[in-house]
């Protein structure tokens, strides 16, 4: 008995995830400590190639053997550790409900609020704890006070839910929303935000920005687009879903004014979470999805009057980060560019083979797409999961007609060359 009252004394004042008693700091924390201090010495860029390393990684994770997981893009496994966390509060939780989850596990929030905030480089004041990118930008696209005739500008190839979000705005408030059009790659950022610029009137108010592209993996630059729309006196709304624990940057590079990220997808955290993140001086003008009791309040908690939500995944997103940062995110951008790279430069010159996607640094990371010509990229998607167990997704949407292959850190060499060599196979069939 004396246990579980010490146990639970120290979850609820250190927070679970973020104590000297963590699942982290009991499964991986001395194997990755010592992985890193033998590889001290080398850069980001070195440590990529280093296979010896990221096995250490790689055994963090359970993914099925049976198949090579390569559609990251759309949600990334997490590792044990994150596992074990939501398994373990989850049991926690069911011992007791409205006494472990609102007096134990409901204190894990805020440490939990600090950590994001120094992982994203912003203050803790402005981040919201939630579901996915969809519910934060939808929050921020149906809060913004704006009226009929407000333009707002976004891209063809944003992603679907949100455009519907915009829409759904132009039907019900007469807002008018204005879409470009884009061939990726591009590779001139100058090009990008001068269509941008070209799209602005006197009455546009909001451009809407995709950090990274979830189609073909193209990267944005969010600061130039910021930087301009700000010239204009214009609010920038960045989808950050695909960079989010993938890139190397804090929020504040971007010099956006709302970003919104999906955490199950490169941060590897618990399937179904999420984080929006509000300039501060502009959390009171933004009105809550949800109904809260002071929808005007300065305060960001206001976002998160969910009514019961899981207090296990939270802990799950705490052990997610010590994950990250164990690794470190310049390391984990580095070794998965290293992946992405590694099969794309292989297929590129291969007859019949188009990528979609530029494998220079700064317009790519982890996302990639690849076409077979003669074939459609849901038989091509088909063919690569029926005879080789490789599992990606199809994509015909617009001006892209590819299949999107993602990998991530707990991806091996042998998993990509059998990718390799099924795409010379299959584009030498032609069929």
């Amino acid at each position: 008995m004396l246990g579980r009252k010490q146990f639970l004394q120290q979850l609820g004042l250190m927070a679970g995830a973020f104590s000297v008693d963590s699942i982290f700091n009991q499964l991986h924390a001395e194997d990755i400590s010592a992985a890193n201090l033998s590889v001290r010495n080398l850069s980001p860029l070195q440590l990529a190639a280093d296979e010896k390393y990221w096995s250490i990684i790689q055994q963090a994770y359970t993914t099925n053997a049976s198949i090579i997981n390569l559609n990251n893009g759309g949600v990334s496994p997490s590792p044990r550790v994150v596992q074990e966390a939501v398994e373990r509060y989850n049991k926690l939780s069911n011992e007791g409900p409205s006494y472990f989850m609102w007096q134990v596990l409901d204190q894990g929030r805020e440490p939990l609020r600090e950590k994001l905030a120094e992982l994203a480089g912003c203050k803790a004041e402005e981040i919201v704890v939630n579901r996915n990118a969809t519910e934060s930008l939808n929050t921020i696209i149906f809060g913004l006070n704006l009226k009929p005739g407000d333009e707002v500008i976004g891209c063809k190839l944003d992603y679907p839910n949100h455009m519907n979000a915009w829409k759904q705005r132009a039907l019900r408030d007469g807002i008018i929303y204005k879409q470009l059009e884009f061939n990726f790659p591009i590779e001139n950022d100058e090009e990008i935000v001068a269509a941008y610029e070209k799209a602005i009137t006197s009455k546009t108010k909001v451009i809407h920005i995709t950090h990274v592209i979830n189609w073909v993996g193209q990267i944005l630059p969010v600061r130039k687009i910021s930087d301009m729309a700000h010239r204009h006196g214009l609010e920038v709304v960045c989808d950050g879903a695909h960079s989010f624990g993938l890139l190397d940057f804090k929020i504040s590079d971007l010099g956006c004014d709302y970003f919104a990220t999906s955490l199950h997808k490169f941060l590897s955290a618990p399937i179904g979470s999420g984080m929006m993140w509000i300039r501060q001086n502009k959390i009171a003008d933004i009105w809550p999805l949800l109904g809260n009791g002071d929808p005007r309040s300065t305060n960001i908690r206001k976002f998160e009057t969910l009514g019961t939500r899981s207090f296990p995944i939270e802990q799950g997103i705490g052990e997610a980060i010590n994950f990250q940062l164990a690794i470190g995110t310049k390391q984990k951008e580095e070794r998965i560019r290293f992946l992405k790279n590694y099969w794309a430069e292989q297929v590129k010159d291969i007859p019949k083979v188009k990528l979609s996607t530029s494998l220079k640094s700064a317009y790519s990371c982890a996302i990639c797409g690849v076409s077979i010509d003669g074939i459609s990229p849901t038989d091509l998607e088909k063919q690569l999961f029926t005879k080789y167990k490789i599992h990606t997704v199809g994509i015909k949407y617009e001006n892209v007609s590819a299949v999107r292959v993602t990998p991530h850190v707990y991806t091996r060499l042998p998993e990509l060359d059998k990718l390799v060599k099924a795409i010379k196979e299959i584009a030498a069939a032609g069929k």
